[in-house]
C-alpha cells in the first residue's frame, strides 16, 4: 500500500491549479442524469459553486469525500451551494460511484477533459504507473473509456456568485480534501 501511495503521489508535478480571486472558467456538460449542468446557470440560481474533481470510483479516498459531502449536502445547500463533481470516468463508472456514496449531486464526465484543462487539475500517468495501476486491477483505459490515462489532482473550488474563485483546496497528495467544515466556512 505505501508503495501505491508514493507512487500515485510522485506522478503529478506540472499542475498548479486556479488560485483564490481569479475569474472561474466557464465549463458546461451533461450531469449524471441527463440535465445540462453549466456554470454561468448554475450562478444565475445559487450563491456559489462548489466544484470539485475526482479520479475514479476505484479510489477509496475519493468515494470517502463524495460520502462526506453527499452526507452534508443539506448544510451546503442551506448555504446557497450548488454541489457539482467533475471526473474523467465513464457514464457506468459515475453509477457505480454513485452506488458507492450515494451521491445525489450532479456529476459530469469531462471526457476531453475540458473542465479540467480549464481549471489546471488534469496530469497523465506515465506507463510505469499505468502498468502498476493494472497490477491493483485499476484499469484507466476500461474505466474512463480511452487511452490517455488522465486523472485530477483531487481539487476544490468554491465560485461566488460574481464567477470568482473564491475558495481553492488543491494539493497533489491525493489523500488530502477539503473538509466540509472548511467549504461550510467558505460559502458566503
Amino acid at each position: 500500500m505505501l508503495c501505491f501511495i508514493l507512487l500515485c503521489c510522485v506522478q503529478v508535478f506540472a499542475q498548479s491549479g486556479l488560485k483564490s480571486g481569479t475569474k472561474a472558467p466557464e465549463f458546461s456538460g451533461t450531469d449524471n442524469s441527463g440535465k445540462t449542468v453549466a456554470l454561468d446557470q448554475l450562478l444565475q440560481k445559487n450563491k456559489a459553486v462548489v466544484l470539485f474533481f475526482y479520479r475514479g470510483q476505484w479510489c477509496p479516498y475519493c468515494n470517502k469525500h463524495i460520502q462526506e459531502l453527499q452526507d452534508s449536502l443539506h448544510l451546503l445547500t442551506a448555504k446557497g451551494a450548488y454541489v457539482v463533481g467533475v471526473t474523467p470516468e465513464t457514464a457506468d463508472n459515475i453509477d457505480k460511484t454513485i452506488e458507492k456514496t450515494h451521491a445525489s449531486f450532479s456529476i459530469i464526465q469531462d471526457k476531453g477533459y475540458q473542465i479540467m484543462k480549464a481549471y489546471d487539475v488534469n496530469y497523465v500517468l506515465d506507463q510505469n504507473t499505468v502498468t502498476q495501476y493494472k497490477n491493483w486491477h485499476v484499469d484507466l483505459e476500461e474505466i474512463n473509456g480511452n487511452k490517455d490515462h488522465v486523472l485530477p489532482v483531487p481539487a476544490t473550488y468554491i465560485i461566488d456568485n460574481t464567477g470568482k474563485i473564491t475558495f481553492v483546496q488543491f494539493d497533489k497528495d491525493y489523500r488530502k480534501r477539503a473538509s466540509v467544515a472548511d467549504l461550510l466556512h467558505a460559502l458566503p
